[in-house]
């Protein structure tokens, strides 16, 4: 894409992103590309400065589509955490032996959250019940 910087008859100053150079002749030429302001279809380009790439500016690029990818995972994050909050019971401490009962057919089925120590949480996992810690987010310690 070409972005123009553009005049009409009446000096009105706008831009105009065109495919390729006779694209915007094409249109001048037809009659389709008119002013937004005024309507004139006497349009001519005018002198524009060059967008030249730098290495500081691409890195500034690659900065913001990692800042924007990190925001959209930490949503998709957050609203994941708080999906598996709303639909499970908080046993808190009981954790690791709510998680027992369930595992070995002691208490119906159901979705927990809670506590457990590190050594509990590998006992648990030693004994072949299924658990993943959730993740602390920023806003959770805040």
């Amino acid at each position: 894409m070409i972005k123009y910087s553009l005049s009409c008859d009446h000096a009105h100053q706008f831009e105009g992103w065109f495919s390729t150079g006779a694209d915007f002749d094409a249109q001048v030429k037809s009659g389709f590309l008119t002013c937004p302001t005024c309507g004139s279809a006497s349009i001519s380009k005018t002198l524009m400065a060059p967008s030249i790439s730098t290495a500081r500016k691409k890195e500034a690029k690659q900065q913001m589509v990692m800042d924007l990818a990190r925001q959209e995972m930490a949503a998709k994050l957050k609203e994941a955490v708080a999906t598996i909050k709303a639909n499970a019971e908080d046993v808190g401490e009981r954790f690791p032996e709510e998680a027992r009962k369930i595992h070995y057919g002691e208490a119906d089925a159901r979705g927990i959250i809670g506590q457990a120590s590190l050594g509990e949480v590998k006992d648990l996992l030693d004994e072949g019940i299924e658990i993943a810690p959730l993740p602390v987010l920023p806003d959770d310690v805040n």
